[in-house]
């Protein structure tokens, strides 16, 4: 069997408040307004949450052992991050998308198992992200 590749794009911004020092999660959110508590948000403004990510992607997502791979971009500064799906994803969060260290699912998950976190993104990605006029665009590729 031929392995599945699917892909979404998200274009989302930084924000001043971006600290990204969470130790087992990271998140991009289509909410605009960020306190100095969301220390796992990476990115606001975002076009695409978990609700409006395709049919087929989510299906190919929820394959257990599917294998994620997020790249994150700001101005030249890119950022790899990989993570697997899950037959007990529900991918149906109005606003919010978040990566996992852990095995935890809620509706609010996009993947587990990540291999890095907010506090382990690149110091120079972060910083781009704490400018509000910095587009970030996120790349999410599933395969099976």
């Amino acid at each position: 069997m031929c392995p599945t590749e699917l892909r979404e794009t998200i274009i989302a911004h930084g924000h001043e408040n971006v600290t990204a020092t969470h130790r087992t999660t990271f998140e991009i959110t289509k909410e605009t307004h960020l306190s100095r508590d969301g220390d796992c948000i990476i990115a606001v403004g975002a076009n695409k949450a978990l609700d409006d990510l395709s049919p087929e992607f989510k299906e190919n997502l929820r394959k257990d052992g599917a294998k994620i791979t997020v790249l994150i971009e700001a101005n030249g500064v890119t950022e790899i991050v990989t993570a697997i799906g899950n037959s007990r994803l529900a991918l149906m969060h109005p606003t919010d998308i978040i990566v996992r260290k852990s095995g935890y699912v809620c509706n609010r998950t996009l993947a587990i198992h990540a291999d890095k976190a907010a506090n382990e993104l690149s110091r120079e990605l972060v910083n781009r992200s704490r400018n509000p006029n910095q587009k970030v665009r996120i790349t999410l590729i599933a395969r099976t």
